[in-house]
């Protein structure tokens, strides 16, 4: 392939510059400044999230338990969703996601595109949806309409056997409605 004058020249300024700006580092002066000139201090305001982490509390932990036929649920994360493990014959995974800004529509469309199986269904009275990840059938999730935004799921995912996936986590919800309600 041949090259064009242009083209040479182009290259060869390119080389220079990037010769003459990496080694000749860069400085500046001053103190950095964070846009509108508040400085950081590191500090959040939560008061713009409506329920923040208190989600995970909507629900005592023996009740998560006892519904996914358990004894104990062990809280094991709570930040963006919350997690437990419960024990009992068997031990299950137990998640509740709830998505402030989530849309029911497009949180089935995702299902769908990641090849799970969706039921449309009616949780006292909400709009919902059980799906299934046909890779692995004894795992369930339900999510529905939140009663003041958003969108809520429960997981329930079975280590070995034990009751419905689904059952259990339609039971969650119904149990989470009830108690926003």
């Amino acid at each position: 392939m041949r090259l064009g004058q242009r083209t040479k020249k182009a290259i060869a300024a390119a080389a220079a510059a990037g010769l003459l700006f990496g080694t000749a580092g860069c400085t500046v002066d001053g103190t950095p400044v964070r846009v509108g000139g508040a400085p950081d201090t590191g500090a959040v305001d939560t008061d713009q999230f409506e329920g923040l982490l208190t989600e995970c509390s909507i629900l005592p932990t023996s009740v998560i338990a006892e519904t996914v036929g358990g004894s104990v649920a062990d809280p094991v994360f709570f930040g963006a969703i919350c997690r437990w493990v419960v024990a009992g014959a068997g031990i299950t995974d137990v998640t509740l996601a709830w998505y402030e800004w989530g849309d029911l529509n497009l949180e089935k469309q995702t299902a769908k595109r990641l090849g799970f199986e969706t039921e449309n269904v009616q949780i006292k009275s909400m709009a919902a949806f059980t799906q299934r990840d046909p890779k692995r059938s004894g795992v369930c999730g339900v999510t529905a309409k939140s009663p003041g935004r958003g969108i809520l799921t429960w997981w329930v995912e079975p280590q070995a056997g034990g009751q419905d996936a689904c059952t259990s986590a339609t039971k969650l919800m119904e149990l989470v409605l009830d108690a926003a309600g």
